[in-house]
């Protein structure tokens, strides 16, 4: 078999199995919802707690939306599965510098969070093949980034709704390109 299409073939499962990834900004564009709700009423450091460990409630969420939004099954041989797992968990790296950010300055945290999502979209482009995750890894961390300048110490709840929004408006776009893969791959069936 040609290694380019069993690398397709790989490829295609993992944008099916998981809805494009769409389940991951679904689950986490509430909780930066719901943070930037609570930070209203909350003290900021209190807020920023939350905001930082939000992913907690987030990605068993986005599992569990995965696996009622995927088209099927990710095989356990597929040679990217192990890959595709450790990008999904990758950003949990980024909490000992959310704790000095924190120390440092608590007002920061949604800026900071904002940036590590949009480091962490950017492999999904080429797992999924789309563009679609650069656009939105570059307008999460940049975006994140001008709203601190202009609103200084007012920024913090602005940037929470902000990414929320934003990974929100990118999920129908994935579930429509996984969808593309899926009946493009059911196009290529024999057919019985």
């Amino acid at each position: 078999m040609n290694p380019h299409s069993d690398l397709k073939t790989a490829l295609d499962e993992v944008s099916a199995s998981s809805a494009g990834g769409s389940p991951f900004l679904i689950a986490y564009g509430a909780t930066f919802i719901i943070t930037a709700i609570l930070s209203l009423v909350l003290p900021r450091t209190t807020a920023a707690l939350i905001a930082m460990f939000q992913g907690t409630v987030a990605l068993p969420l986005a599992f569990w939306l995965e696996r009622r939004m995927g088209s099927q099954r990710m095989s356990t041989g597929n040679p990217l599965r192990d890959l595709s797992a450790l990008m999904a968990v990758s950003q949990a790296l980024g909490i000992p510098a959310l704790i000095v950010v924190f120390s440092l300055n608590p007002a920061a945290v949604p800026v900071v969070l904002a940036g590590l999502g949009g480091v962490h979209f950017l492999p999904y482009a080429w797992l999924h093949r789309t563009r679609l995750y650069i656009f939105l890894g570059a307008a999460a961390a940049i975006g994140a980034f001008v709203i601190q300048i202009m609103l200084g110490a007012q920024a913090f709840s602005v940037i929470l709704f902000y990414v929320g929004i934003v990974y929100w408006i990118f999920a129908p776009l994935l579930v429509r390109h996984a969808s593309q893969i899926v009946r493009e791959q059911a196009s290529l069936e024999p057919q019985a």
